[in-house]
């Protein structure tokens, strides 16, 4: 056998490697853009394959296709859909920024994997033409932002919020296993009044629970796809009920409620709907930075730092300081956080590129988005496993640091006034005294009355050190 094949589009003839799917349009991008390593993930490729399956069944029941057409497309297009030609799709994000070259390497593999099906060599483009037949009634403009939109959709439904609900979980046992732990709390980084470990969790399990909603609140934009536009919104060349009938078919298919843009005007011009969604992700990874330096810093140590927590040393250890645990997970979802901060910004000003009726940033906006869920799931998963789920509290260390604090003369305020409470942790501090010694020393609370007062156990809610 040959090792190439010669096709022939509107350009001329180009040899094309005979074992691939894709035609002359997809062969030519994959020597123009030769840019970067950057390919679109398995997500992407996913929603091409829903797409055009939508978009072949939709024609044929609005008598647009033939069925002896129709049937050979939806079968190639659930190929792709099933992660099976993966490979057929070589080119790199970087290339024209309406991803019309993704859209023709899927009209070209789905012609040329459905025309072998009915019989016919690669390259023939016939019976099943790419354009004529499985871009029919569409355009890149409207294909491609609808493909972002489902690929997008599944990875937040999907993946990115069972992953949270899976750290928000972890947290909150956490929260609840260690309820009655009383420790010193810290603002600035200095000591404050105590707190309970389980507050500390319950805090954090909290922030997860909000980003969870945050995503269910973009999901109605994400659910509602231009597909029926066609070049700029106008929907011409296309079925008056293509875009109703496309994604009726596309909610069976994928089990999510994709409706049709009211105006495909702005679902092409604009991609509001996934700067919104990178913003949210944004605020996650602002989140979840919070919890895994929290996290580190409590357990700092073992002996210098807080030491209040003991991180798990999860079979890894410094390459030259023996037995060192590190936070490792910390680290990766820190470092996790800035990358999807970073792809915030690259979303925030693709988004504002929408020249008139197109937006010519999509595919990297597509790219990053589906970048950051990607890596907010893996990492929220792997944080909960290898870090939540593994730590335990340094109990003997959080007694010994709530009983050295200084902030529990806090109590006194409401029982001798703000001034001889601040004399008295100073004349503590000053004097390297306990706080009771202190107050009995400067006259202003005898050690019977400070030991009611001042209880840590009911300094962590309101009102009940005024009890008594």
């Amino acid at each position: 056998m040959a090792d190439t094949r010669t096709e022939t589009d509107s350009l001329g003839s180009i040899d094309i490697a005979a074992v691939r799917y894709w035609g002359p349009q997809t062969e030519r991008a994959r020597r123009l853009f030769r840019i970067g390593s950057e390919h679109f993930p398995p997500l992407l490729i996913r929603a091409v394959g829903l797409h055009k399956w939508a978009c072949a069944e939709a024609n044929e029941r609005l008598g647009e296709l033939p069925a002896e057409l129709a049937g050979p497309i939806r079968e190639a297009a659930q190929e792709i859909a099933d992660g099976r030609r993966d490979a057929d799709f070589p080119l790199p994000v970087w290339q024209t920024g309406s991803g019309t070259q993704t859209n023709m390497n899927a009209n070209e593999v789905i012609s040329n994997r459905a025309n072998e099906l009915l019989g016919s060599p690669l390259g023939s483009r016939k019976p099943v033409h790419p354009n004529d037949h499985v871009n029919r009634g569409q355009s890149s403009n409207d294909n491609f932002p609808t493909m972002m939109h489902i690929a997008a959709a599944e990875a937040v439904e999907g993946r990115l919020i069972p992953a949270l609900g899976v750290l928000h979980a972890a947290l909150w046992r956490r929260s609840e296993e260690w309820a009655d732990i009383i420790k010193i709390g810290r603002t600035h980084l200095m000591d404050a009044v105590p707190v309970t470990l389980g507050q500390e969790f319950g805090g954090w399990a909290r922030q997860v629970e909000l980003g969870i909603e945050r995503l269910r609140g973009v999901m109605p934009r994400l659910l509602s796809v231009p597909q029926g536009g066609t070049a700029v919104g106008t929907g011409l060349n296309r079925h008056a009920d293509f875009d109703t009938v496309f994604c009726q078919i596309l909610a069976e298919r994928a089990g999510l409620a994709f409706t049709p843009n009211p105006n495909k005007f702005e679902g092409m011009g604009a991609h509001d709907a996934f700067v919104e969604l990178q913003g949210v992700m944004n605020t996650i990874a602002v989140s979840l930075n919070k919890i895994a330096n929290d996290i580190r810093l409590l357990g700092s140590g073992p002996r210098s730092g807080f030491a209040e927590l003991v991180v798990p040393a999860a079979g890894l250890s410094s390459s030259i300081m023996p037995g060192k645990t590190n936070p490792t997970q910390s680290e990766a979802m820190t470092m996790v956080a800035a990358q999807v901060m970073g792809n915030t910004t690259t979303v925030t000003v693709a988004g504002a590129q929408g020249h008139l009726e197109l937006n010519v940033f999509k595919p990297v906006i597509i790219f990053a988005v589906l970048q950051s869920a990607t890596l907010l799931a893996d990492v929220a998963e792997s944080f909960a496993e290898h870090m939540v789920l593994k730590l335990e509290p340094n109990r003997e260390r959080i007694a010994e640091n709530l009983a050295k604090s200084l902030m529990l003369v806090t109590a006194l305020n409401p029982r001798i006034g703000y001034d001889k409470a601040v004399a008295i942790g100073k004349k503590a501090l000053a004097e390297n005294l306990t706080l009771r010694d202190a107050a009995e020393k400067l006259g202003f609370v005898t050690p019977e009355d400070f030991d009611r007062w001042v209880r840590p156990e009911d300094m962590v809610a309101p009102g009940a050190t005024l009890d008594g």
